[in-house]
């Protein structure tokens, strides 16, 4: 029923059918212009994440304003006349960029240690390195040595110091209230292009300053500015370069340009029509889809190449027939294969959406319609074309064998043990490989380290107190809301009740919490910078002739100390109002026995055992926590669900061939091939992330397609002659051979992804290769010799 409609429909039709395709084509390539990218840190996160809305909540408690940060390494040295001066023009040029809100540099640090005024007057009337009446020295040693400042905007060894450039808030986002959710990707495309430009203009001004010393550029705007253009030239290269190969492949399969021009036009609709999905259904391409055009383009040509195969086959065998009947007898011959091999591939797309986040949802149904895209034009625009080629053009040279395929057969053939053996050899390897997996992995090494993201983040890492965020909020009990014993010490104080009663917070108790916990995660090797009211309590005793400050001078100097020295170095740290304590570290991400997940689970533990906290008296946010959860997120819903997608495509082989023995040997070298792949990651301590944990479940649906189109074949081809050695010799020069080219356009094709600048993408476009390569040996070598020794087709 279904082949007579299609045949009345599609193909009797061509010129209708190909008017109809022409007008998808435009019409999805106009909304195509909607194509997006989206580089922003939201895409790395997970959905729903309740550790990401406490952290905006802290965020906004605590002040925290949008910022870049430089890495400035004078030729001389830091407090000479000229690095001085260099640095003070630098921030005043920096400063005059109309979307600089501040710029706070080494120059701008208070020194209230730099006379022997009294306390209060130095207070009031500090003094800076930049001010003419001060001891550059004596300034500089001050701000080396203080416990706020030393390994955050000057290095240990006083040779890098950090510049701060806090941005202006957008007017925009301060108008976002009640907006359509078009109105506001609009607003963050504004936003985008605006960074964009900000970080052009800032990079000019350190272009122009490069002869003062080395100086790098850092900071979340410039990383996702970087990775946006990431994106794009990976979109292009990989659209490029899997094109370019795509051509080379076709011209060495088939030798005459017709076979050329009808796959690339099914590679062209269906990629333009799938960005005009896109496009309407407002899906946003990130650094995780970035190569779902390769993708595309490799997969609808295995499609088309198995289509052509097998027409130029039947072209061969049936040369009375005339074009239409044989693209009638192609159609009816590869539908349900390619059907199958679409649906198992769609099975382990449909896989990454059980990983809760967004861009790896979306990425798998990315690929899923995609693949309904590419398998619907198959079937439409290639026996179209076929149609509109004059007869003697099809034909090509008698159908050659392959070497490598006949190779193979023979193996299969004559040397089954040894297949079984080396098999089982790299089962093993597999699983001590497999066993020994993490998901530990720094953002850090996501990038080559000749871009400007690693070397910025590299050198704050190690010299400026580490780089990913990890926040401490202390919650400290009601009862200590209530004024301390000392009351009476307070009222001799002529301050107004509002000042009193911040006063009162400062007792013994908090103070005493807050410097152990502050202490503890300063012993972590893993620790860089920790910063809390303990640093500040720290400077104030050094002010004090190292006499240690009690809770009575600690309220009152609360309360004495200028606004603009409170809002920068305690305002951060504590919140009277909500009777808690912020303390603020930072993990050094570059360093390479790092665990995170460990070191969370560490100190939770740490400060329930050792400082004596209880459970709802301290909790754990920052940006370590929202990397670490995505991490472990994927890999209980990537590795623990890899079953799910083998019983999928098991389930499928059941449905197509009926015959559970059959169904078995056909996923098992597609199975070992991924398996292989991720004991190999293991074996070589690459650790997973959010790119290389998908490939298992990638590589079986893409791999799978072969054991389908073999296994299909060799069934039609036994019902025909009975024998299973005729049988598997003829199976390897027909379908074997498509087989053969489908995977070396595979293999290539990712090979490609390795000019990516972003690392996991690199590493998943070499070991999806390298499984896809397995995968083709597996089902040519050992399928065959599973067949021979089951035989699941005697009944």
């Amino acid at each position: 029923m279904f082949t007579q409609i299609y045949q009345n429909i599609i193909l009797k039709n061509p010129k209708s059918i190909f008017i109809i395709l022409l007008i998808t084509l435009l019409s999805f390539g106009y909304y195509s212009k909607d194509f997006r990218l989206d580089a922003s840190s939201e895409t790395l996160l997970i959905e729903g994440d309740p550790d990401l809305k406490y952290l905006k909540e802290i965020t906004k408690r605590y002040g925290s304003k949008e910022f870049l940060i430089l890495t400035y390494t004078p030729n001389g040295g830091m407090v000479s006349d000229v690095s001085i001066n260099n640095l003070l023009s630098l921030k005043y040029k920096i400063q005059s960029l109309d979307w600089v809100h501040s710029v706070v540099t080494l120059l701008d640090i208070p020194l209230l240690n730099s006379s022997d005024a009294p306390l209060q007057e130095r207070l009031s009337n500090f003094k800076t390195l930049k001010d003419e009446d001060v001891d550059k020295n004596r300034g500089f040693k001050e701000i080396i040595s203080s416990p706020v400042f030393r390994n955050f905007v000057i290095s240990e060894d006083g040779k890098t110091s950090g510049i701060i450039v806090n941005i202006k808030e957008n007017d925009i986002v301060k108008d976002n209230i009640n907006k359509t959710k078009e109105e506001i990707e609009n607003i963050k495309d504004k936003i985008k292009k605006q960074n964009h430009q900000n970080i052009i203009e800032i990079r000019n001004v350190i272009k122009s300053y490069e002869d003062i010393g080395k100086i790098h550029l850092g900071g979340i705007p410039m990383i996702a500015d970087d990775m946006m253009s990431f994106i794009k030239s990976d979109i292009i290269v990989f659209g490029i370069g899997v094109f370019l190969f795509i051509i080379v492949t076709l011209w060495f399969v088939f030798r005459k340009l017709i076979w050329i021009i009808v796959p690339i036009s099914s590679c062209f609709f269906s990629v333009i029509i799938m960005m005009g999905i896109l496009g309407l259904l407002g899906w946003k391409v990130t650094v995780i889809s970035s190569n779902f055009i390769a993708l595309m383009l490799i997969l609808t040509m295995a499609m088309n190449i198995h289509m052509s195969t097998r027409f130029l086959q039947l072209r061969e065998e049936f040369s009375d027939k005339s074009i239409l009947e044989l693209i009638n007898l192609t159609t009816n011959k590869m539908f349900w294969p390619i059907l199958y091999t679409v649906l198992t591939t769609v099975i382990a797309f449909l896989s990454l959406i059980f990983s809760g986040i967004k861009p790896i949802i979306d990425f798998g149904w990315m690929m899923t319609l995609g693949l309904i895209t590419s398998f619907v034009i198959t079937f439409t625009l290639l026996p179209t074309l076929i149609n509109f080629v004059p007869e003697e053009n099809i034909s090509l040279k008698k159908y050659e064998d392959s070497k490598i395929t006949s190779y193979f057969a023979k193996i299969s053939q004559h040397n089954q043990k040894i297949i079984f053996i080396i098999t089982f050899v790299i089962l093993i390897l597999s699983l001590i490989g497999i066993s020994r997996l993490e998901v530990e992995n720094s953002f850090i090494n996501y990038f080559s380290k000749k871009t400007e993201i690693y070397k910025g983040m590299k050198l704050i890492d190690e010299e400026l107190g580490g780089t990913t965020p990890l926040e401490i909020i202390l919650k400290f009990p009601e009862k200590e809301k209530n004024k301390s014993d000392n009351d009476d010490e307070f009222e001799d104080w002529g301050d107004d009740d509002e000042q009193n009663d911040e006063k009162y917070w400062f007792t013994k108790d908090k103070i005493n919490r807050i410097s152990s916990v502050h202490n503890y995660l300063d012993s972590l090797p893993e620790v860089g910078k920790v910063l809390s009211f303990s640093s500040v309590i720290d400077v104030a005793t050094i002010l004090n002739n190292n006499k240690p400050l009690g809770t009575l001078e600690m309220g009152v100097l609360y309360t004495k100390i200028p606004e603009s020295i409170k809002t920068e170095i305690i305002d951060p740290y504590i919140s009277i109002k909500n009777n808690e304590a912020r303390i603020n570290l930072r993990i050094i991400d570059s360093q390479e026995n790092l665990r995170r997940n460990d070191l969370i689970k560490k100190i939770n533990l740490d400060l329930r055992n050792k400082i004596g906290l209880k459970e709802d008296e301290f909790k754990l946010a920052g940006v370590l926590i929202l990397f670490n959860n995505l991490l472990q997120s994927l890999f209980k819903s990537q590795i623990l669900t890899l079953g799910l997608v083998m019983i999928g495509i098991f389930s499928m082989f059941l449905i197509l061939f009926k015959n559970v023995k059959l169904s078995l040997i056909g996923v098992v070298p597609n199975f070992i091939a991924a398996f292989f792949i991720l004991g190999i990651i293991g074996l070589l301590g690459i650790p997973l992330d959010m790119m290389t944990i998908t490939i298992a479940a990638i590589t079986i649906g893409i791999a799978v397609d072969n054991s389908i189109h073999y296994i299909y074949r060799f069934k039609e081809e036994f019902d025909n002659n009975k024998d299973y050695h005729e049988t598997l010799t003829l199976c390897h020069a027909k379908v074997g051979k498509a087989i053969l080219n489908t995977s070396i356009t595979i293999v290539f094709g990712f090979s490609i992804l390795v000019l990516s600048k972003f690392i996991p993408t690199i590493y998943f476009g070499i070991f999806t290769g390298l499984a896809m390569l397995l995968a083709m040996i597996l089902v040519l070598t050992l399928l065959p010799s599973l067949i021979l020794m089951i035989k699941p087709f005697d009944k």
